[in-house]
Formats: C-alpha cells, structure tokens, sequence
C-alpha cells in the first residue's frame, strides 16, 4: 500500500518549501508531501491520488487567486469528508473561517508567521481523530 499525502496550498512558493521542509523534518518519510500553488491545481491532484494513494491531511491558504481556501475545503469536504483539513492564513476573512468551520468541517485555523511545533501539533491531533 502506498503512503498517504499531506497536500499543501499555497501560492506562493517559499511557504510551499518551508511547510514541506517543517513537515517532513517532523514525519520523516511517513507520508508523501505534495504542493499546489492553487485550488484548482490541489483538487486536481486529489483526484489524481485517490482512491489508490489516500489524502489524509490538506493544509490551504485562504487568500489565493481564484478559489479561496474556504471554498477549496467546501469542495473537498463534500467528496472526501475524511480529510483533515487546516488553514493557514495570513489574512483569512473571519466570515470565510467560520464558513469553513460550519461548512466543510474545518479542523484548525492558524495564522501567519506560524510556529512550526503549532503545525505539528495540529497535524498530529488531527491525524488521531483518523485512529
């Protein structure tokens, strides 16, 4: 069986590299660590993966051009409800994070500059809920 996928979003590349490095520094080769630069690119490779390689975690940006992060996890909450799923923003629109938490079952808002041990923590309390 195939590891599962920690996908990140953002769109900008240097969060992407930093989050990848700050996870796999944590979770080793656990899992294959993924970026997308948009919504539409992360959904495109949702559908790539499943159901052969399982995404367990998205973390997303709110603030992207095109589809925001809140919308981006409404889409993914509909069809893969068992994604955990976390925002990481650096000016989310209040209305927009409570949306995601009502509507797509949000695990954890964290904002920017972010601790690393804060994402870890989530992910890892995130990843029990899946246990």
């Amino acid at each position: 069986m195939s590891k599962p996928v920690i996908l990140c979003v953002d769109d900008e590349p240097d969060i992407l590299n930093t989050l990848k490095m700050q996870l796999k520094n944590e979770f080793k080769d656990n899992y294959f660590y993924e970026l997308a630069e948009s919504a539409d690119e992360a959904l495109d490779l949702i559908e790539d993966f499943q159901p052969e390689t399982e995404v367990i975690v998205v973390v997303s940006d709110w603030l992207m051009p095109g589809i925001k992060g809140d919308e981006l996890f409404m889409i993914v909450h509909k069809k893969y409800p068992q994604i955990i799923k976390v925002m990481l923003t650096g000016q989310a629109d209040e209305a927009a994070v409570q949306r995601a938490f009502k509507e797509a079952d949000l695990y954890c808002c964290l904002y920017k500059p972010w601790q690393s041990k804060d994402l870890i923590e989530t992910i890892k309390s995130g990843l029990a809920k899946l246990l």
